[in-house]
């Protein structure tokens, strides 16, 4: 049977990610040849760049391609501190009972995090790859900035999951920083000095750490310098299903809620929303990029690796907060945004209006804080 152009296309794209894989794995990206990745698929070069414009996006489509399937995971996954270390392989054998509080779920987590860290026996290049590590590969000012803004949308995330799982009124955010910077320094150690520290060990220090927590200090210096947002009355009429990268599954833009687009060097803001919004606010933080084939590709990675990772602990039960990942802009679009890297901006929307707008450095907040039109952020509002 004679292929449709579309189907030798995706034929063509899937052979290249083979060969890229073994590619990356066997030599690093440093030393990767698109000319030998051509050469293990059989293909041309011009090939190879037809489907993908440069080395790094490949590198990240292979490292996209190589994330487990949400459908594998079992609805929960928490293990009791005799268990054996888990690995991907033996999804369908994991516990399903629910962390017991929040020291039980930051060590659960960090168990499965911990799963990428490289076997002792592994090449410097198989390290980095089986750790979905990206050293290297985004190492200017402008990749290492949009690497600590993800950092931080995932300190947000984990922090929400933790929240839940013993409530109460406080935050969890400066917790949950601590456990990704120890988790992602067990990582470094494990790609840089292979066969040091224990992975159980480390994973009971997470636990050390939520049994030990302090206050959650938060009080940045602009939040009293934030213009208030604008009460307008406009027709909302964004696409009307996205996909959460959280639940990873379809969810409508049509209800209520406050919507915060962020580029990819603004995603840390996301943080401000949701600490100024009011009990029952539905927070959909819209990650949007200029670059879809790198910068995009980058942020997906990380956002999707995380959220395979709370789903495998917490269940798919969603959060306040959704997570979509914007990448041809038609969410920002629709609220009257363009997507660049540097994109901070927020609405508040209300029966199917958008009742204010908030453009520029912590619009976040200040959409949050807008639970009616005109109102502009108290004092209250600012000290939360």
């Amino acid at each position: 049977m004679r292929l449709t152009r579309a189907q030798q296309q995706e034929r063509t794209r899937a052979s290249v990610l083979v060969a890229a894989a073994a590619e990356f794995a066997e030599h690093g990206y440093a030393e990767a040849k698109i000319d030998r990745i051509a050469e293990r698929a059989e293909l041309t070069r011009g090939a190879v760049y037809s489907n993908f414009p440069g080395k790094r996006s490949l590198y990240l489509a292979v490292l996209l391609d190589a994330l487990p399937s949400r459908a594998a995971f079992p609805s929960r996954a928490a293990f009791p501190s005799h268990a054996p270390f888990p690995n991907r392989a033996a999804l369908p054998g994991q516990a399903s009972a629910p962390p017991a509080d929040v020291a039980e779920a930051a060590e659960a987590f960090a168990r499965i995090w911990l799963e990428r860290l490289p076997l002792t026996g592994d090449s410097a290049a198989a390290a980095r790859f089986r750790s979905l590590s990206v050293t290297g590969v985004f190492d200017d000012q402008a990749g290492r900035a949009v690497q600590s803004e993800l950092l931080r949308l995932e300190t947000l995330l984990l922090a929400l999951r933790l929240e839940g799982s013993r409530p109460r009124a406080d935050r969890r955010v400066r917790l949950a920083e601590l456990i990704l910077t120890l988790l992602n320094g067990a990582d470094h150690l494990a790609q840089t000095a292979a066969g040091f520290g224990d992975p159980f060990e480390v994973a009971r220090a997470c636990r050390y750490l939520a049994a030990m927590e302090g206050a959650d200090e938060w009080d940045p210096p602009h939040l009293p310098y934030i213009p208030p947002a604008q009460p307008c009355q406009e027709e909302w009429s964004p696409p009307a299903e996205m996909t959460d990268a959280i639940i990873d599954g379809p969810v409508s833009m049509h209800g209520d809620g406050i919507v915060v687009i962020l580029g990819s060097r603004r995603l840390g803001a996301a943080e401000e929303a949701v600490r100024a919004a009011r009990p029952g606010d539905l927070i959909t933080v819209a990650a949007v990029t200029a670059d879809p084939a790198e910068t995009g590709a980058l942020v997906r990675l990380r956002v999707t690796d995380l959220a395979g990772c709370l789903q495998r602990v917490f269940g798919p039960a969603g959060m306040p907060v959704r997570v979509i990942l914007d990448e041809n802009g038609l969410l920002a679009a629709s609220a009257g945004v363009n997507a660049a890297e540097d994109t901070e901006a927020a609405v508040r929307i209300r029966a199917g209006k958008i009742i204010a707008r908030a453009i520029g450095r912590g619009a976040g907040h200040a959409a949050a804080v807008a639970s009616r039109p005109g109102l502009a952020p108290t004092e209250e509002d600012v000290n939360e």
